[in-house]
């Protein structure tokens, strides 16, 4: 597999060099191809490279990480935006997911924790934290409304698939669990997405634990 071609964009210096020199140290996993010091920098330097992956601090001047990621996914929808930031606030965690983020990292994360967790980025996971996607899914779980026929649309195996992608699984974990093949589970994955009318995996666990579609006992997630 091709290293992925990421931009950086934050508006410190200090941060963005030592992010980029962290990154070198796995060039068999990424490979930055531009840096930007503001959002609207991020756009232009995204419309010239087509980065795979955007890694963008959430608070810049002029324009914001997420209204940068809007207008990149508007643009360029292949292109995955990490949202990197120091800012653990269940808000901003939940908005960043909401408008399509492929993650949402914490500055303090430790060098290992953040190359696996950009790894499954590259393999079309959600980079989250267990912590933060408990977090998530208990914000979620506070706004529960009615279910809604999507109980009926989804069939029983998209619903287990549904729970396991709840759970935060990836896809060989689940084909493990379910004995069926990986192709098998990305299409029930993509079928999930497609009944729920979400983007990627994060928003379909929202949307599941919002909706009364899974039922996680968010104290004991495993």
């Amino acid at each position: 597999m091709k290293p992925m071609r990421v931009l950086i964009v934050d508006d410190h210096n200090l941060f963005r060099q030592g992010l980029i020199g962290l990154i070198r140290t796995r060039s068999d996993l990424m490979s930055v191809i531009g840096e930007a010091a503001s959002g609207l920098e991020a756009i232009e330097i995204t419309e010239k490279l087509h980065p795979d992956l955007v890694m963008m601090d959430l608070y810049m001047p002029e324009m914001d990480g997420l209204q940068a990621m809007q207008q990149i996914h508007a643009r360029h929808p292949e292109t995955a935006v990490v949202m990197l930031t120091s800012s653990e606030d269940d808000e901003h965690l939940a908005e960043a997911m909401r408008l399509g983020a492929s993650g949402y990292l914490c500055k303090t994360l430790e060098a290992e924790e953040l190359f696996r967790l950009v790894e499954a980025v590259s393999a079309g996971e959600i980079a989250l934290t267990a912590s933060m996607a408990n977090r998530l899914l208990a914000r979620s779980r506070k706004l529960v409304a009615a279910p809604t026929s999507y109980n009926t649309a989804l069939t029983e195996r998209e619903r287990e698939v549904l729970e396991f992608i709840a759970r935060g699984a990836s896809n060989n974990e689940i084909a493990d669990a379910l004995c069926i093949s990986v192709n098998t589970v990305k299409i029930h994955v993509r079928n999930v997405l497609q009944k729920l009318q979400v983007e990627n995996r994060t928003q379909a666990a929202m949307e599941a634990v919002q909706r009364g579609l899974v039922h996680w006992d968010l104290s004991n997630p495993g």
